[in-house]
C-alpha cells in the first residue's frame, strides 16, 4: 500500500447550526439531544479532487473515494492518507458486507467487491443484458442483500442503455432485481434502524423519498419524506446516514441536514464545501465523517449512528 503526504489542514471550525424548529414530544429527539452546543467541525484533509463514499472500518480507519482520481484512499487517525486501491473504477459509494469485504459502486458501470486478498469480484454490471448506468451509492441489509442506486452521473447520455435510473437489490444468490425506476436521479440511500424503511435521495427533485421494505426485500408505499431547498451550487440531496434513534442525516445545500424519524427538520450542520456523503465512525460510532468538495471533515455527536456492521455498534 503506497503511502504519500497530502496537504493536511487540521483545523477546528466553529460549528454553525440552523434550527428552524424544534421537535415536540418525548418520542422524537430534538437537536440538543443529538449535538452538544460546543461541538466543532474539524477539517481532516484537503488537496483532493472530489471526495465521496466514506466508510469506517472497525479496525480504526476511514476509507473514502476520490472519483476523478480513480482512487480509494485510507485515512488513519494519525492524519496520514495512503492509497487503498488504484485504479478503482472511478469509485463512488462504499460500504461493507457481512464479512467485512468492501462493496463499491463504480462510475465505470459496475458494482464490485474487494476480496480480503485484494482481488476484485464484479457483482453486477448488467440488468437484463443491458449495461448499468453509473452505480452511485450502496447499502447492505442484515440478510446480506445489497441495495444500490444507478443514476447516470458517470456517463454521457448517448452511452445509456437502460432508459431509466433504478434502485436495485442484489440477493446473496447473485440475482439482481429492479425495485424502482420512477425516481429522476436516485442517489444516496439508507435503511431505518429496524430496516423496515429505506430512504433514498433524489438529487434532481431536491427531496428524500421513503419506501416501506417488504419481508421479501421489495419496496412499496413510497412517499416524499422531506424537501431540501436552497441553492444547488451549495449542495443537493446526496449521501445520507441514520442514527440509532432513527434520525436521518443527509447532504444538502450548505451542509448536512438533520431530520427526525417523522420528517421534521431539526437543524443543519454548516460545512464550507459542498457535502457529498457521510459515515459514522470511531469505536462508539458517535463521530460523523463528512466528504465535501476536496476535503474530509468530522464532528462529534451525542447519538451513535447505525454502523455498516450493525454488530459493532449495538
Amino acid at each position: 500500500m503506497k503511502k504519500f503526504t497530502l496537504r493536511i489542514a487540521v483545523c477546528c471550525l466553529l460549528l454553525s447550526i440552523v434550527s428552524v424548529q424544534q421537535s415536540q414530544g418525548n418520542s422524537v429527539a430534538n437537536l440538543q439531544t443529538i449535538m452538544s452546543s460546543n461541538a466543532k467541525l474539524e477539517k481532516l484533509s484537503d488537496g483532493l479532487k472530489f471526495t465521496e463514499g466514506p466508510v469506517w472500518h472497525p479496525l480504526g480507519f476511514l476509507l473514502f473515494s476520490d472519483i476523478p482520481a480513480n482512487t480509494i484512499y485510507k485515512w488513519t487517525t494519525d492524519g496520514k492518507i495512503s492509497t487503498y486501491r488504484r485504479p478503482a473504477g472511478n469509485p463512488n459509494g462504499n460500504t461493507f458486507d457481512r464479512e467485512r469485504r468492501l462493496i463499491t459502486a463504480e462510475h465505470n458501470r459496475r458494482l464490485v467487491r474487494t476480496e480480503k486478498n485484494g482481488q476484485i469480484t464484479v457483482l453486477a454490471e448488467r440488468y437484463q443484458g443491458k449495461r448499468l448506468n453509473s452505480p452511485n451509492d450502496v447499502v447492505v441489509k442484515s440478510d446480506g442483500s445489497i441495495y444500490f442506486t444507478d443514476p447516470p452521473y458517470g456517463i454521457s447520455q448517448e452511452k445509456e442503455e437502460l432508459g431509466f435510473y433504478g434502485i436495485y437489490r442484489l440477493k446473496p444468490d447473485g440475482s439482481l432485481t429492479l425495485l424502482n425506476k420512477d425516481m429522476v436521479r436516485p442517489n444516496g440511500l439508507a435503511f431505518s434502524p429496524d430496516e423496515k424503511k429505506l430512504y433514498v435521495s433524489d438529487s434532481e427533485k431536491g427531496h428524500i423519498r421513503v419506501f416501506e421494505v417488504n419481508s421479501n426485500g421489495t419496496l412499496t408505499n413510497t412517499k416524499v419524506f422531506a424537501e431540501l431547498t436552497g441553492p444547488k451550487d451549495k449542495g443537493v440531496p446526496d449521501g445520507m446516514k441514520v442514527d440509532i434513534q432513527g434520525n436521518i442525516y443527509c447532504s444538502g445545500s450548505e451542509g448536512v441536514w438533520i431530520f427526525s424519524p417523522t420528517g421534521q427538520f431539526l437543524g443543519k450542520i454548516l460545512v464550507p464545501e459542498v457535502v457529498t456523503n457521510l459515515a459514522w465512525g470511531n469505536k462508539d460510532y458517535k463521530t460523523l465523517y463528512i466528504t465535501a468538495g476536496q476535503g474530509i471533515y468530522r464532528i462529534r455527536l451525542l447519538v451513535a449512528g447505525v454502523s455498516t456492521l450493525p454488530e459493532v455498534s449495538r
